[in-house]
């Protein structure tokens, strides 16, 4: 079992950033590709971001490429998502997600959720 905990949503105006955490406990967190997701009001999840465990490498959603940033500390057992120039459409409760698959973008081939934190920017 892997446990995971989102923080650092909140209230920020367009064109500002945030760094979301995502911390992890239970089983090998080296051993996992790591993931972000959203989901807003009536739409379904979105893959935004994810950074596989075995090569390091990352890959992002068209929407937030060039804005925001995944990262890794394994020693701390942390994933981080440092979003910048946030519009209002990224408005959504944002998860992190824990898997093995290397098919980084479908929402179910990952098998461990955090309950998500919340992301509203204001226009």
């Amino acid at each position: 079992q892997v446990q995971l905990v989102e923080s650092g949503g909140g209230l920020v105006e367009a064109g500002g950033s945030l760094r979301l955490s995502c911390a992890a406990s239970g089983r090998t967190f080296s051993g996992y590709t790591m993931a972000w997701f959203r989901q807003a009001p009536g739409k379904e999840r979105e893959f935004l971001a994810a950074r596989t465990r075995v090569a390091g490498s990352t890959y992002y959603a068209d929407s937030v490429k060039g804005r925001f940033t995944i990262s890794r500390d394994n020693a701390e057992n942390t994933v981080y998502l440092q979003m910048n120039s946030l519009k209002p459409d990224d408005t959504a409760v944002y998860y992190c997600a824990a898997g093995i698959s290397t098919r980084v973008a479908n929402s179910r081939n990952y098998d461990y959720w955090g309950r998500g934190t919340q992301v509203t920017v204001s226009s």
